[in-house]
């Protein structure tokens, strides 16, 4: 995998004399695939170069796939000055998160209308398609693709690139969850928030991180607020997720070459002081990396993209959120902000009205003031639950609360919350983080927790001295018994290692040889004492939107952990259907009695 730097630079291009060892434009990236097909990472001021580059390289038709973070100037200004896309026969997939309501397409063009620019987006001569993306994987020639949603103003996508046995991250603009933490932590200090634990096991392993470094944590305090992370947060998230090399990015435009050297060294340093082995870089436009590949996924065809978000993104049009803000001010400005995506919502006075609301449909949000002396929030959040009941499962009750009160708050929201928005907001602000809370709920996919005992768990995969690389006969045998005994199309044998599930046997020729381990249900089932069973994933809440279901159209799950003689969950049997199944206590007992025997295989046991 190649990967080129044409813009490094952050919020608005600053070409000058301070600013030519790192580059003025705005961000764009090349990405190379080892089978050539080319991605562009965002599309700012750096991108006229790259179109440059490639319309002089000779090579015709150039076909690419352009991924954009969000549509803010700086990541789409250079649009209008992409040669490749005034050229007929060259061919462009654009991809961006989905919206509430424009379509990708018209925002593109509205930086393009007349009194902007020359030219309008549908007068292009190349051919143009246009794909909307929630949080999800997806398949693009040997690579798996995984979005998740930051913390920005405006509804913002990461990627995560996975391509033969190497990975790599783009994460630009992403502001601290928890701002607590915003401008670092202590080396045996948790991370507050759980999004930032979630953060950190997005990028978890990568081989190369580039993430938005725009601040320090002296400058922070005065953009609180601005959807940028700091420096030194970067760093710690980094030796937390043991990522190999850092590339500082989106740097801040009043920031000189010779002071970026200074924020790399004091870097360095901070990481050195963790005993971290990372690497730490800014990045520079024109800079060249190698990721060095060392085999290949089997190709996997295009899931059908824009149009499930589409749908999806139509049933939020007209859904409740329930809002517990005893300010009249703040309850008015959110209002107000959540009516402009055509939602509708209605103020609580206390926990016991919402089961009144629950007669006709339970909520898609809550969201709950905490104002001590007026309002206990954490409480108000119990109550909420309970009166929920099992309903509650994948609504998102979400606590607002000054930053004073932060850290108190975080502690307590893996129980009483899922999320903590801190004053002070915009109107922009929330409505751009409730669209990223009601769009992931509508996914349906969420990466599995890691066991407890994780580090043990990976050195009992490791102990089984079974290759990662490569079905066994042994282990095809057993899939090929399941299929046929449980009469569906597919079974196979796999092992979860810290990235990836890897299919060690299977009864069908070709197929997937591994997974990412945040798309794998797999990642799910070895956090099970027995069977885990999804009898139909149309109807299921919590994992329909996995890319089996989604992409490959099965219907229905069943699997069971696989365990060493500790106890360690180190794999999975498991099977799908196209038809919805309920396996009954046959099916049960015929899916444990294989597992048995694929557990002596792994174990060694006669």
């Amino acid at each position: 995998m190649h990967i080129r730097f044409w813009g490094t630079r952050g919020s608005l291009p600053k070409p000058g004399p301070t600013t030519l060892r790192y580059g003025g434009n705005t961000s764009c990236v090349e990405v190379r695939m080892p089978d050539g097909t080319l991605l562009v990472l965002d599309c700012g001021t750096g991108a006229q170069a790259l179109g440059q580059a490639l319309m002089a390289s000779g090579k015709k038709p150039v076909r690419g796939h352009l991924f954009i973070g969000h549509t803010h100037w700086d990541h789409i200004q250079g649009l209008p000055f992409f040669a490749p896309i005034f050229v007929p026969g060259n061919e462009w997939d654009i991809y961006a998160p989905k919206g509430m309501g424009t379509e990708l397409k018209q925002t593109l063009a509205g930086q393009m209308q007349y009194s902007y620019f020359p030219v309008s987006l549908e007068s292009l001569s190349a051919t143009l398609r246009y794909h909307e993306l929630l949080e999800q994987t997806l398949a693009l020639g040997e690579a798996h693709i995984t979005t998740r949603y930051l913390n920005h103003p405006a509804l913002t996508l990461g990627y995560r690139i996975e391509v033969g046995g190497v990975s790599f991250a783009y994460v630009t603009d992403h502001e601290p969850n928890g701002r607590t933490q915003a401008c670092g932590r202590t080396h045996t200090e948790a991370w507050h928030h759980q999004a930032d634990t979630q953060h950190a096991e997005f990028i978890r392993g990568v081989d190369l991180l580039v993430h938005d470094a725009q601040y320090t944590a002296a400058e922070y305090p005065d953009r609180i607020g601005w959807g940028h992370s700091t420096v030194e947060y970067v760093v710690d998230m980094a030796c937390d997720a043991e990522v190999k090399r850092l590339a500082l990015f989106h740097h801040d435009p009043m920031r000189s070459d010779d002071q970026l050297d200074a924020v790399v060294a004091a870097a360095r340093e901070r990481a050195a002081r963790q005993g971290s082995s990372l690497e730490i870089f800014a990045a520079a436009e024109g800079q060249l990396l190698e990721l060095t590949t060392s085999s290949s996924a089997p190709k996997r065809p295009m899931p059908s993209p824009a149009e499930e978000a589409k749908e999806l993104a139509q049933e939020l049009r007209g859904k409740h959120v329930l809002l517990a803000i005893p300010h009249d001010k703040t309850a008015e400005q959110v209002q107000e902000a959540l009516r402009a995506d055509g939602l509708h919502t209605t103020r609580l006075g206390n926990a016991e009205e919402i089961g009144q609301l629950l007669e006709r449909a339970p909520p898609a949000l809550v969201l709950i003031e905490h104002s001590p002396g007026l309002q206990d929030g954490l409480k108000f959040s119990r109550q909420v639950r309970r009166m929920v009941g099992p309903q509650a499962q994948g609504i998102p009750i979400v606590l607002m609360a000054d930053a004073a009160h932060a850290e108190q708050l975080e502690a307590c929201l893996a129980e009483d919350g899922t999320d903590l928005l801190l004053r002070p907001f915009s109107s922009a602000h929330v409505r751009t983080k409730a669209r990223a809370w009601l769009l992931r709920t509508l996914s349906r996919w969420a990466p599995a927790a890691r066991p407890a005992d994780e580090p043990g768990r990976l050195e009992a995969v490791l102990k089984l001295g079974v290759p990662e690389l490569g079905r066994e006969e042994r282990f095809d045998r057993i899939a090929r018994i399941a299929a046929r005994s449980l009469d569906v199309p597919l079974s196979s044998v796999n092992l979860v290692y810290r990235d990836r599930a890897v299919c060690k046997g299977s009864n069908r020729d070709g197929g997937l040889s591994s997974l990412p381990r945040d798309a794998s249900l797999c990642a799910h089932t070895i956090l099970e004492d027995g069977e885990m069973i999804i009898p139909d994933a149309h109807q299921d809440a919590q994992f329909g939107g996995n890319v089996l279901f989604s992409e490959l159209h099965f219907r229905s799950y069943a699997g069971i952990p696989l365990r060493t003689r500790t106890g360690y969950a180190v794999g999975t049997l498991c099977v799908y259907d196209h038809r919805p199944r309920q396996f009954g206590p046959e099916d049960r007992q015929i899916l444990a009695d294989l597992a048995a025997i694929a557990q002596r295989e792994l174990i060694g046991e006669p």
